[in-house]
């Protein structure tokens, strides 16, 4: 369970003066979880870190890199871009405040510190955040299950394939589909199937080990999984445990020819992506591999690593 100080919204305070870091860190630290950079190279090292805040406090003139130019590489990075920065400052000309929004900014702080306008002005902008950042994750959770959806996968595999392939590691990729869904829904009703669905996105999300894997549903009754940095033998065994979860689950399936609940078939496949290899080539390798289970009887998996085949 999460402490209370895991639950505060995040708040990254750059400034280059000791004594303003201290002001703004004492009056915050009640509603929230501070962290803090002096310069603008620390406050860049402080963002390659998750989580990431949820507001910046900046201040402008810092003597290595000033808060416009810093305020410029947090917006020009897709991982930072989102997060809302406030000006803090005792510049107070148009111009300056101009300057500022043009380079990104959503809001000034002028010194000295108003404790009630800061604590007003920040309380809005985190807020705004977190309506934001809610509304994203309605575009990319599937609206049934409350997983990542189809689109969330297609992106975080190409992220995560690009990247496998910039370092050369390998990546694997779980296919999986519910075994004669169409029958249990025949049967049971599309309400119960709906039900089932939930439930196999539950056990398939709590089999990924890791923070870092991705489990989504692809469509209709399939459920994909990726495993950035796994190889054959992890992404395996990930697979059998989930077969064995859903097995254990005992989720009835009156019209199943291969048990009396519910089942699984899964088809794995790991790469180490290589220059002209696209990541549609290990969606393809795990289908293969997902259609061999289903040849052979289902309720099973089938791995293939870089084009040699095993079974489950």
């Amino acid at each position: 369970m999460l402490s209370e100080t895991d639950k505060k919204p995040k708040i990254l305070v750059v400034d280059d003066e000791k004594v303003n870091i201290d002001v703004l860190v004492g009056l915050l630290k009640p509603h929230y979880k501070l962290v803090t950079a002096k310069s603008g190279d620390k406050a860049l090292k402080r963002l390659e870190k998750l989580p990431l805040p949820d507001l910046i406090l900046l201040d402008i003139m810092m003597a290595d890199m000033d808060g416009y130019e810093l305020c410029r590489q947090i917006k020009e990075n897709v991982a930072t871009r989102d997060i809302p920065i406030i000006f803090v400052t005792g510049k107070t000309l148009e111009q300056d405040e101009a300057k500022g929004f043009e380079d990104g900014a959503v809001d000034y702080i002028t010194k000295p510190f108003s404790p009630t306008i800061v604590l007003a002005r920040v309380k809005t902008h985190v807020d705004l955040k977190k309506k934001s950042d809610k509304l994203k994750s309605y575009a990319v959770l599937d609206g049934l299950t409350g997983i990542p959806n189809r689109r969330r996968f297609d992106t975080f595999l190409h992220q995560e394939w690009e990247r496998s392939k910039r370092y050369g590691h390998v990546i694997s990729l779980l296919l999986m589909d519910i075994d004669f869904f169409k029958r249990y829904n025949d049967h049971y009703g599309h309400a119960e199937g709906d039900e089932c669905l939930k439930k196999m996105a539950r056990i398939i999300s709590q089999t990924m080990p890791r923070s870092i894997d991705l489990a989504a549903r692809y469509g209709g009754e399939e459920f994909v999984c990726v495993m950035p940095e796994t190889d054959s033998t992890g992404a395996k065994a990930a697979a059998q445990r989930a077969l064995e979860i859903v097995r254990e689950s005992k989720i009835p399936h009156a019209k199943s020819s291969v048990a009396k609940y519910v089942t699984i078939s899964i088809g794995v496949a790991s790469w180490v992506p290589t220059l002209d290899c696209q990541s549609l080539a290990l969606i393809e390798a795990a289908d293969k591999q997902l259609y061999r289970a289903k040849e052979k009887g289902r309720n099973q998996l089938c791995v293939e690593k870089n084009g040699f085949s095993s079974h489950g």
